[in-house]
Formats: structure tokens, sequence, C-alpha cells
């Protein structure tokens, strides 16, 4: 039989969401959703799907994805998480409510070298969570603010879904890096803004003013950490160095920093580090290729075209289409994990943005940071999950603070979809060539 688009899209949506509540992994749960498409539909063998998960997997700038969490693991276990916290703790930790500036801050920095929320999230959370509750900090708050901070992990250049989203849509990777910048620092002053917030009504401490001396020790100990970013985008952005090459030297120069400069990791450490980088690499990559099958599988039934001239005939110009792109990526940032969903959804709507004006690379950055929601809100949440389980604390008891700390956040990106020059004037500034 050949199955009509509307009975596909049913099966196949449908299909996903049960196996989605019944709690079968995502990455398993888009594979098998196809199945029955499969079976009944004459057109379609097996092979299609395998064929498109190769297809997907055969791709240079992905392998950038295990490099770029080996470098965070590396960090992680090298201590040099250690260092980037005493940097930010004599840059703000001065101000009322210091350490969770102190908490936003690391996020920062730490988002600049490694480009995984959920590395952020378990590396500072272990360290700066027992830290603020033992200096009389809420422990809900101190859960909700290392949740949230993380997420500017995957808005703070470098970051993996800007790689992932650079391959899948072809956009340029510099350009989305360069992007990401501003609406990232934005979120982070929003953030310690909030934090500032919370320290007047509960009267949070300080974490005492630094001597020159701290400050100078601290830059000194940080600032060979500091030089990844560099490093990673300054290559990217001057056409010295792919997306991938630039994340194998971002491992290769954590691992430099951990073995020989700082001597944390040693070779007995290394097995247990490749072992996690495989593991969550292997998750990563394989949701991949199960979202590239289920992608290819909706194309195949035409129902983006059924999207677009859907939302072509509601006319609703360019600001209500960024307005609805947004509220989509924030729907299904809820239940899937990011990758998935850019491969997914992004490709589905990217001729949405495309009818209404919008440019790939400001779709692009109203795309992550919606999705950046997901990782802090439940069911899926990683990162608060993450945050949660280091306090002993369950999601529902700290989703209050999550989500007076969300507000703001969400008011950047309304401003991002209001005045796109946010996203765009700073790879508009470096890399003019790519706008002509």
């Amino acid at each position: 039989m050949i199955i009509s688009t509307g009975l596909a899209c049913a099966i196949l949506v449908g299909g996903f969401l049960l196996l989605v509540i019944l709690r079968i992994p995502v990455a398993f749960a888009l594979g098998i959703a196809i199945i029955p498409i499969v079976m009944f539909d004459i057109r379609l063998t097996p092979f299609i799907i395998l064929d498109r998960m190769f297809q997907s997997y055969n791709s240079f700038i992905l392998l950038a994805v295990p490099f770029f969490l080996l470098a965070a693991n590396l960090m992680n276990s090298g201590k040099i998480t250690d260092k980037l916290i005493e940097l930010a703790r004599v840059i703000t930790g001065w101000m009322p409510g210091g350490l969770g500036h102190v908490n936003v801050a690391v996020s920062m920095l730490f988002a600049g070298i490694s480009g995984s929320s959920t590395a952020d999230a378990a590396g500072c959370g272990k360290i700066l969570i027992p830290a603020m509750v033992k200096e009389g900090y809420d422990t809900r708050f101190a859960v909700a603010i290392t949740a949230c901070s993380s997420v500017m992990g995957v808005i703070i250049p470098p970051s993996i879904l800007m790689v992932v989203w650079g391959g899948v849509m072809q956009v340029s990777v510099g350009a989305l890096f360069l992007a990401g910048a501003i609406p990232g620092l934005m979120i982070g002053l929003t953030l310690m803004a909030t934090v500032y917030g919370y320290a007047k009504v509960y009267d949070y401490p300080t974490a005492g003013k630094p001597s020159l001396t701290e400050f100078w020790s601290a830059l000194k100990g940080a600032s060979l950490a500091m030089l990844t970013p560099l490093l990673v985008i300054g290559g990217i952005v001057g056409g010295l160095v792919t997306p991938t090459e630039s994340a194998i030297i971002a491992a290769g120069y954590s691992l430099i920093l951990g073995m020989f400069v700082y001597r944390t990791v040693t070779v007995r450490d290394l097995g247990h580090i490749f072992y996690d980088t495989g593991r969550f690499a292997s998750i990563s990559l394989f949701a991949i290729g199960t979202a590239s099958a289920f992608g290819w599988m909706l194309a195949f039934y035409n129902v983006p075209r059924l999207i677009v001239d859907t939302m072509t005939a509601l006319e609703f110009g360019p600001f209500g289409t960024a307005l609805v792109i947004a509220g989509l990526f924030l729907f299904f940032g809820l239940f899937i994990d990011a990758i998935p969903t850019i491969i997914i959804l992004g490709t589905v709507l990217l001729p949405v943005a495309t009818g209404a004006d919008i440019h790939p690379v400001v779709f692009a950055i109203i795309g992550i940071v919606s999705l950046a929601f997901g990782l802090v809100t439940p069911p899926y949440g990683l990162c608060l999950l993450i945050a949660a389980s280091i306090s002993g604390l369950n999601v529902v008891q700290v989703m209050r603070d999550v989500v007076i700390i969300l507000i703001p956040m969400l008011v950047i990106l309304i401003l991002i979809i209001l005045f796109p020059e946010i996203a765009l004037w700073l790879p508009k500034t470096i890399m003019p060539d790519i706008f002509r």
C-alpha cells in the first residue's frame, strides 16, 4: 500500500510520542517509530533507514562532537574547573550574592572552553552547590542557578549544538560561534542581575574582596585554560582550521594542560576519561543517525512542504514567524534532546524561516537559545536533573526558582527576535564575506 501524508505524519509523530511516554530513550524511539511506515509502504525498504543513518554519520564536521566532549571531560578531570572557579571568584565574588555570581561567571568561562552544558552542570555543580549551601544559600536557589547558568555552554562559543547545526543546515560554524557571543553574554549578565536581586531579598553574603595578589594568582592559574577559546574560535574565524580540527586542538591542548602543565591527569585517569567521552558521544551520534532517518521520512511524505504552505498562508510576517519558531523549539525541547530536535525540527522549519526573510544565522541562534531552555525544564531537563541529583533534591522542589530565573532569559530571547542585529553584528563585522 501507499501511505498518505496525513497518515504517515500521524504514525511517525504519534508513534514517537507514545514511545517517549513509555520512557523509551529518544534515540531508540525515533528509530522504532519509523518501522511501521517501512513495513506497510511498498516504496520503502529497511535499507533506506540504514542508508540515511550512514549518510548522517558520513560527515567530517560531526567528528568535532566527541572531541569537544573529550576536551570538557579533560578539563573537569584535570581540575582546570577549579582554576576557573577561583578566577570567577576574584572577578565577581565581591558582589552581594558572591558565590551565585561566581556560579554564573564560571559557567561563562567554562562555556568558552567546552561547548557542553551537561559537563558544565556536572563539573561546576559538584563544587559550587555544596559551597553555596555551606555559606547559607538556599539549596533550591543553588541548584536552580547552577542548572540555568550551565545552559550558556550551548550558546557561548564554542558550542556542540552550533557545530551540529552548521553541519546539518550548511551554515558557517564560525559565523554561528560569533553570533552566539553577544546573546550568551547578555544571558550571563541577566543571570547575574537575578542573583543580585536574590541576594538583596534574602541577604546572601559576598565571597569577600580579593587582594591584588589573589587576583593576579587566579588570573595566572587560569590563563592557560582561557587560551582555549582563542585557539578554537580564532582558528575557525581566521580560516586556519575547520571546526573538527579546532575540536581536536582543544582536546589535545586540554590533555597537555592536564598531564604536563598542571599534572592533575595521570595515564591511569585516561581510560576512564576516554570511556566516558565515548559513551556520551555514542549517545549523541546514535541520536543524530535515527533523527536523520526520521527527518528524511517526514520529508519523503512532504510534511515540511505542508508546514511551509500552512505558515505562508497565515502570513505571520518575520516577527510572528520567529515567535512561532521559538515556541516550537521551546515545546520540542521539553521532551527531546537538542541534537535530534535540530535535525528534525530545524530542517523542517528552515524553509519557513527563509520564506519569512529570517537570516539563517538568526534562525540558528533563535533555535539554539530556545533549545537551551529545554535543558532546565521537565520532563527532559538534563542539566536540571544533574544539578538536582548533586544536592539530593527532586526537580519539583526547585521548579519555582527555575521559573523565576528563566523569565529574564526569556526576555533576552524575545529581544533577539525583535532585534536580529544582536546576533548578526559580530559575524557581519568580523566575517563580512559570508554575508555578501
